[in-house]
């Protein structure tokens, strides 16, 4: 890679271009780049982030700025391969693309010939959320083959119900309008790591006096930047967001003017959060009563104060229900007023009015309704076993009907992986690996490294990157809309998932003239297509020659000063009748976690335990304070104790992107354990030391990090190592496992217990 200055110096150089795209990963910023591209050679120069972009503003996330080392990295798959050796063991051959295709086309006839169409199952997530590759081009031939359809879960759902419960859509203030808070929470979110490009809103915003407060079960590098750090027990923030409401209506500090006009509910949500006093919070989130109090006051009087919630505070069994109470807050003290005021958890909500009825063509189902397997449940839709079919199937909430054993439907025969990585990021991953693992699972996975799903395909196939390929990003964390253009020529024989499932459609004998649409074409169509009045001026003129296109909303953007939520009433509903009906409690409610359902003895489970005295009406704040587990694992083989287990990203990995990047594996060193002190003291554990990690799903081995930036009772894993390249050739997703969460049938990755053991030397 030539020196960056000595790109830019050369932006007019005749032998250079600059193509301008959008970076595809799974990330609220989308940010807008610049790629230089050697004209002679073809080859990419440098990446940066482009400077007209209003998020982006020229800078690119440390995984990000070093794309280039990724589209070239020396193990990236350039031609088809088929399997020669056992599941598992990463045996390939190559084969031409013509072999490959008629062969995998052929496999897949015979399944749907003799099991039916709902045996194949179509498996994918955000590692790319483009348009076109991520979800035009496989969905058009999937739906045409009438195969099974699969939930996205693993990441937001129940975060994103919860919240449509209360606002009616997702949505939120836009990233601009932190810049002019006077307080902000940043509650279950690392800014730093996860939504780099909203730090320098905030940062704009403490230069004008605003106050910056963290709520987190770890201290984590935007904890450490803000003003103060406030820790909580994992699952359990809406028992502190209930608390706040009853401190800002019992002392008189809620809007009464937006409440009457704008809201829905006020006087049962008043019954409701009566019960919720801050000593009756303390003794289930770890935070004392009077910081509590302090917490409502500040947020209250310190207006237009702004909430930026994210996905990691919903990954518990109460995770819905936690976004629905957090998202009342602000209309209890008319935030949306105010330019500044209000609550992010994404700005979804407008692009949401994306019309995909041209790209996505639900009509070439013709009339089928196939099953819906939840995709966190993985494991249980590759079993033979009926009633765990049964099982993964997707009924998100109370009142959906749950198959019987005889309703499963078929065994899953064939599985197609693309933009994701199963074998390490899916709960259980013992379950999923054994699934993986049959003999007549026929599985195509598309790639653009051998990751640890793949050593499992039968027939792998190169993807391209973003560099390589056309599509559109429908952002979720701004408003603003840009164009992917290929900036090189695919590497090698690597195809785009589009080109691949219009080769399979053709194979297939599939005739619909949307199978012969190129990208570029889909995406011009797609755009031509928009009515809705968020997309005016939004053309593909525009976004061909502008780095972003803002949608048609106001500026500044005040979606909800003057109400007019997008619910049934009209109004941010405190009281849901939809919830009712939907079989929930209608009001904001807590309910415990996993974990504190399953181990009273816990701490957090019983005040006594977690730093209140009930003799004398003291609490400690200070979480290197509050006592551990009083028992823990007895080397003699009982059982006694467990900690909670957390599993947020790793700041260098991207989900389990960039892993196999030297570069980033480096910079985190290896699998590791965040342990408190007083944890670690009470099981042996040294500082560096080999840890079993385990549970009744599974056990890996990991490094103990032991350190005061996490609560008493807590672990924490950074995540998501690839299972290859892990000390042990497993990694956390060994003990994680497919319960779902209240709301939209969500992953509960941070809602389990774990056991901690020092690996005995014989082991090692």
């Amino acid at each position: 890679m030539l020196k960056r200055s000595l790109i830019h110096s050369s932006l007019n150089d005749n032998d250079i271009q600059i193509v301008t795209g959008s970076c595809p990963h799974d990330c609220p910023d989308t940010c807008a780049w610049q790629v230089a591209v050697d004209k002679n050679s073809g080859r990419a120069l440098d990446i940066w982030g482009h400077p007209d972009h209003p998020i982006t503003q020229g800078k690119l996330c440390g995984k990000v700025d070093r794309y280039l080392e990724r589209t070239y990295h020396n193990e990236r798959l350039t031609h088809p391969l088929r399997r020669t050796g056992a599941k598992g063991s990463g045996q390939f051959e190559p084969v031409s693309w013509d072999t490959a295709i008629s062969e995998i086309a052929e496999r897949l006839q015979q399944v749907v010939d003799t099991y039916g169409e709902e045996a194949v199952l179509p498996y994918s997530y955000a590692g790319t959320m483009g348009q076109i590759q991520g979800y035009g081009g496989p969905f058009r031939f999937f739906h045409k083959l009438g195969a099974s359809q699969l939930a996205r879960t693993i990441c937001s759902e129940p975060g994103m119900q919860g919240y449509m419960y209360t606002i009616g859509s997702t949505i939120s203030m836009e990233m601009e309008a932190f810049a002019h808070a006077k307080l902000i929470l940043l509650w279950g979110t690392n800014t730093l790591t996860s939504n780099m490009h909203l730090w320098p809103f905030i940062q704009e915003a403490r230069k004008k006096g605003a106050k910056v407060i963290v709520i987190d079960p770890a201290q984590t590098r935007t904890a450490q930047a803000a003003d103060e750090w406030v820790p909580i027990h994992p699952g359990t923030d809406t028992a502190l967001a209930l608390a706040m409401m009853h401190v800002i209506i019992d002392e008189g500090l809620w809007d009464q003017v937006y409440v009457e006009n704008f809201t829905l509910g006020f006087e049962q949500l008043c019954e409701r959060v009566l019960e919720w006093t801050p000593i009756r919070a303390a003794e289930i989130t770890g935070i004392a009563p009077e910081r509590i109090e302090k917490l409502a006051r500040e947020y209250a009087r310190n207006t237009p104060a702004a909430i930026r919630i994210n996905y990691g505070l919903q990954r518990h069994a109460n995770g819905g229900m936690t976004a629905r109470t957090i998202a009342c807050l602000p209309a209890l003290i008319g935030a949306w007023q105010e330019y500044g005021g209000g609550i992010q958890l994404s700005t979804s909500g407008e692009t949401r009015h994306l019309d995909t009825t041209s790209l996505y063509r639900l009509d070439l189902l013709s009339g089928r309704q196939p099953r819906t397997i939840n995709m966190i449940r993985l494991g249980d839709a590759l079993s033979l076993d009926p009633a765990k079919i049964a099982r993964s199937h997707y009924h998100p909430r109370p009142t959906d009907p749950v198959p019987t054993a005889d309703q499963a439907g078929p065994q899953v025969k064939a599985l197609f992986v693309y933009n994701t990585n199963p074998a390490a990021v899916n709960p259980d991953q013992a379950a999923v690996l054994q699934g993986l693992k049959r003999d007549d699972l026929f599985t195509v996975v598309l790639e653009h490294f051998q990751t640890d799903t793949a050593d499992y395909a039968d027939y792998l196939l190169p993807a391209t990157t973003q560099l390589e390929h056309w599509d559109l990003i429908r952002p979720y964390g701004h408003i603003y809309l840009t164009v992917n253009r290929p900036a090189i020529s695919p590497l090698g024989e690597s195809l785009s998932n589009s080109e691949i499932f219009r080769r399979l459609a053709r194979a297939m004998g599939f005739q619909d003239s949307c199978f012969e649409q190129d990208d570029e074409s889909m995406l011009r169509e797609l755009i031509e297509v928009q009515t809705h009045p968020v997309f005016d001026g939004v053309t593909w003129d525009a976004l061909c020659t502008q780095p972003q296109v803002r949608l048609n909303v106001p500026t500044p953007y005040l979606p909800f000063a003057q109400g007019n939520f997008p619910t049934p009433s009209g109004k941010c509903e405190f009281y849901s009748k939809r919830m009712a009906e939907d079989g929930y409690d209608p009001l904001p409610n807590y309910s415990d976690p996993n974990w504190r359902s399953a181990d009273p003895t816990h701490r957090g489970a019983a005040g006594a335990k977690n730093g209140t005295d009930r003799q004398n009406g003291t609490f400690s704040n200070d979480a290197s304070n509050n006592a551990s587990n009083d028992t823990i694992y007895n080397r003699n083989g009982d059982r006694q104790g467990s900690l909670v287990c957390i599993s947020p990203p790793a700041h260098s990995f991207l989900n389990s992107t960039f892993v196999n990047v030297e570069r980033f594996r480096q910079r985190e060193e290896e699998p590791l354990l965040w342990i408190h002190p007083s944890d670690a003291t009470q099981r042996d554990v040294l500082d560096k030391a080999a840890v079993n990690v385990y549970n009744e799903l599974g056990c890996v081995t990991l490094t103990a990090k032991v350190t005061e930036k996490v609560m008493p009772g807590t672990v924490l894993s950074p995540g998501i190592w690839w299972n290859k390249l892990s000390g042990d050739g497993r990694n956390i997703n060994q003990v994680t496992s497919q319960s779902e969460t209240d709301m939209g049938g969500g992953a509960t990755f941070y809602d389990l217990l774990v056991d901690v053991e020092m690996v005995d030397s014989e082991q090692q």
